[in-house]
């Protein structure tokens, strides 16, 4: 018994950290891969599970000393860990697989040596949380920082004398020197904050003993990291004011950020000693109102003596001999399951044809120039008979999709697209995207239009002729811009206007039907007359074409 005492839970734990490494492989390779690309931004997360190392490595004293007994209160924590890695390896959700790990890491020295050693891996495991990719997830408060920096910018650049005006997201100069500045999704401030939040949740572990005074400094990184982002689009306002537009936002908002994020440091290390100063005044003043109070309660006379009670004698903590195999086994098992596991069976993709006509509408294909300096689109029937194929403003060549599309989306994604446009110059572009055998292929419109500069609006559903489709008004420079509608299919005709909807449909089949189910997203936006605006509310324009369009699409 007392082998088994010493030696079952570290052999149990060396099991099972040979097998978590081997379950978890595929979420270490997905996150390297986000960390290594330059649009998610993250590069700090490779340095996220080096200082929760790091914390371990330092209070390996006190782990020591609190190492108990196997408990199966952390065996209970573990078996929902393991079945959300299950989900998540097989759905190929690295999100879902790092919230798995993080409880892995709270669960299993909860399980094999008690409570006490699971509270000190609390805070290494939980700031594994800023490796999580959230970005792309959190597009509601990205347009509300967005909007957030424009206004506050728009307020300190005028009070310094420089005429601005805010439209939307957008800072337009109303003086003499003219420039226009749209505050995009990837300058809302988020990604920065994430980085702050890290670094500051490190820094007040390091420099504080208490956690009242980390947590004060922690909250502290939110209103600094905002107050950077403005700072840097004050600037990049006054350098295309004083300078010039190209030159702002060109080499200054490339470097700026690092100056900026300098700054950001400067404050947190003020903002420490700030909070450091209010901690020790607030225990001298209850040091003193301790000391007076004593004082002014103090009687004249000894109390009478009065009999201690005895101590009870604590009882140890029963051994559990049980958990820790059942850990090892538990993990193994899940391993060596999901290595010996299939590939799952790729389905073949729904036919998909979008409507070569609808009644008291103009169908017209619709192309893209690729030409960095041009950019634009054009309908079939602006193009020169003569060459079909080469854009009327530069001459170069043409594509049924756009740059932005065929740089970013994967390879075997397939588009279809047609524009369709009534007798009042409305067009109505209607894109069917052909998922490919990754889930990158498709992703939901509302992480494109705030990059573009749109606002979006009055999010609803809206069903057309029994298909529900999830409708937008956007807005961009002041006006109604335009509105759009979408919504999913796959192979097997589940319809859905939901992402989140189609996220878990998709994970399921991946996990309990062991295929890959191929997703059709169909988009439509309403635009108004090239040069004009809507007599009325986009949506509602929008709406009574989707009623007309799914009377021709099967």
């Amino acid at each position: 018994m007392a082998w088994a005492k010493e030696n079952m839970a570290k052999l149990s734990f060396g099991i099972a950290l040979v097998a978590a490494f081997a379950a978890y492989r595929g979420m270490f390779v997905r996150l390297g891969q986000i960390f290594s690309n330059p649009q998610e931004d993250m590069s700090h997360g490779y340095l996220v599970p080096l200082f929760s190392l790091y914390v371990l490595w330092t209070d390996r004293k006190r782990l020591r000393e609190a190492a108990g007994s196997p408990a199966w209160g952390g065996l209970a924590l573990l078996v929902p860990a393991l079945v959300l890695l299950f989900f998540g390896s097989r759905g190929l959700q690295v999100r879902i697989e790092a919230v798995s790990f993080i409880l892995f890491c709270v669960a299993l020295p909860w399980a094999l040596w008690g409570r006490r050693v699971a509270a000190l891996c609390v805070f290494p495991a939980l700031f594994l949380c800023f490796v999580i990719p959230l970005s792309t997830y959190l597009d509601f408060i990205t347009v509300h920082l967005r909007l957030f920096a424009s206004s506050f910018a728009v307020g300190l650049l005028n009070g310094c004398g420089l005429e601005v005006v805010r439209h939307g997201t957008a800072i337009e100069s109303a003086g003499a020197a003219k420039f226009a500045i749209d505050i995009a999704e990837p300058c809302s401030g988020l990604r920065s904050l994430f980085a702050l939040m890290a670094l500051t949740a490190a820094y007040s572990w390091c420099a504080h003993r208490t956690w009242p005074r980390r947590i004060a400094l922690f909250a502290c990184s939110i209103p600094i990291a905002v107050l950077g982002n403005v700072t840097r689009i004050v600037t990049i306002c006054i350098v295309a004011a004083v300078c010039n537009p190209d030159v702002a936002l060109g080499f200054y908002h490339d470097y700026s950020g690092y100056v900026i994020f300098a700054v950001a440091i400067l404050l947190m290390l003020a903002c420490s000693d700030l909070v450091a100063r209010a901690a020790d005044g607030v225990v001298r003043m209850m040091a003193e109102k301790r000391k007076s109070d004593a004082a002014a309660n103090a009687a004249p006379e000894a109390p009478a003596a009065s009999v201690a009670a005895e101590p009870q004698a604590m009882r140890p903590p029963r051994f559990s001999p049980a958990v820790p195999p059942l850990c090892a086994a538990l993990v193994l098992s899940l391993a060596i399951f999901l290595m010996k596991l299939p590939a799952p069976t790729i389905c073949g993709l729904p036919a998909v044809a979008l409507p070569q006509s609808i009644p008291g509408f103009e169908a017209d294909t619709i192309s893209f120039c690729h030409s960095e300096t041009c950019c634009q689109s054009f309908y079939g029937r602006e193009l020169d008979r003569d060459r079909p194929g080469k854009c009327p403003a530069c001459g170069g060549e043409l594509h049924e999709i756009s740059l932005g599309e065929q740089t970013i989306l994967p390879k075997d994604t397939g588009m279809i697209k047609r524009v369709y446009i009534d007798p009042s110059g409305y067009s109505f572009v209607a894109t069917a995207v052909l998922g490919g055998v990754t889930k990158s292929s498709i992703h939901r419109p509302e992480l494109c239009l705030p990059a573009q500069g749109f606002l979006m609006m009055a999010p609803h559903d809206f069903t057309a002729k029994s298909r529900p489709y999830r409708v937008i008004s956007a807005m961009r420079g002041g006006a109604s811009a335009c509105a759009l509608a979408y919504t999913f299919f796959n192979q097997e005709g589940f319809i859905t206007s939901s992402h989140m909807v189609r996220i878990l449909r998709d994970v399921w089949d991946r996990t309990a039907h062991n295929r890959v189910d191929r997703w059709v997203m169909v988009t439509v936006y309403a635009m108004p007359p090239r040069g004009g605006f809507f007599t009325a509310r986009p949506e509602v324009a929008l709406e009574k074409f989707l009623l007309c369009f799914e009377e021709e699409f099967k």
